[in-house]
């Protein structure tokens, strides 16, 4: 029976071995290609597309066990398969692979130089949104309103009418009253102002939504899917509040929860970053950047 001072050296002997064979770019190499791993796994699951990949990863496999027990036929079949992989894998994932490539389109890499409102701006439009989002759902008047965040939503604002326009709780109740041209759509908010209304947004796939959701909940749903803003809902039929973010759906929100809810995801969120991004800088710029950040929590 091995003594617990050989299992140390046959340890250190290993470490040894490890450290004289492989460098830091192959730990970085094993990280990076685990991490997109990671990344595709979880993107996968998120979506209806898991079924598929196990039947993928089924075939592949039987196509071992085929060839393990030289069974030659079934293995030709599944290499002749196997060989037009590529062209199945786009075929079937083309809506996951058109969603991840939008995203990574989109990713805060290219929009990290957009100039962003202030704090201030954000939680005022957040104030304008529950104020007028209790009146609408008293009066079971539908709404749609939809609060951008890093990745841009130009795509869908040209779809509708631009109005770049200071938000008050009055303006959206009039863009979505029952008779206004601009009620079908949604409404998208940049940085605290009006961006464009009655804009046409992409519809959840989510097979397991409830069936009772109309297709304003389903348009919530797949613009946070699509991208990763905040979508705010509100029924026709019922009056409930929900909010829609990254393909979920929250719904039946009070009126505290459900301001609670969008200054955690849009003011919140934003400082946090604010303060790593802070934190980075050196000498007077990180102190001036504390500074400011300071002042924007006092305030």
């Amino acid at each position: 029976m091995i003594t617990f001072s050989e299992l140390l050296e046959l340890i250190q002997g290993f470490l040894l071995t490890l450290r004289q064979t492989v460098n830091i770019w192959d730990l970085v190499d094993i990280l990076f290609v685990a991490f997109l791993i990671y990344r595709v796994l979880s993107f996968m699951r998120k979506t209806s597309s898991s079924s598929v990949i196990k039947g993928i990863a089924l075939i592949l496999l039987v196509a071992w066990l085929s060839n393990s027990l030289n069974m030659s036929i079934l293995n030709y079949l599944l290499r002749q398969v196997l060989q037009l992989g590529v062209i199945v894998v786009v075929v079937l994932f083309q809506p996951e692979l058109r969603k991840m490539f939008e995203q990574m389109g989109a990713s805060r890499l290219i929009f990290m130089f957009r100039k962003r409102g202030r704090f201030e701006h954000v939680e005022a439009g957040i104030n304008n949104v529950v104020i007028a989002s209790e009146e609408m759902s008293k009066n079971e008047t539908g709404a749609l309103i939809v609060f951008e965040r890093d990745i841009g939503l130009n795509d869908y604002a040209v779809t509708g009418t631009r109005i770049d326009a200071y938000m008050t709780s009055e303006l959206l109740q009039n863009i979505f009253f029952h008779n206004s041209p601009l009620h079908d759509g949604a409404a998208i908010v940049r940085d605290g102002r009006l961006l464009a209304a009655a804009c046409m947004l992409p519809l959840s796939n989510n097979i397991n939504l409830s069936r009772d959701l109309g297709m304003r909940h389903r348009a919530g749903v797949g613009i946070s899917e699509r991208s990763d803003a905040v979508a705010v809902i509100v029924s026709e039929q019922s009056g409930t509040i929900s909010v829609a973010i990254g393909g979920m759906l929250k719904r039946h929100l009070t009126k505290d929860t459900f301001e609670i809810l969008l200054r955690n995801e849009l003011v919140l969120d934003r400082r946090k970053k604010k303060k790593k991004k802070n934190v980075r800088k050196p000498g007077a710029k990180k102190a001036s950047a504390s500074k400011e950040v300071l002042k924007s929590d006092l305030e």
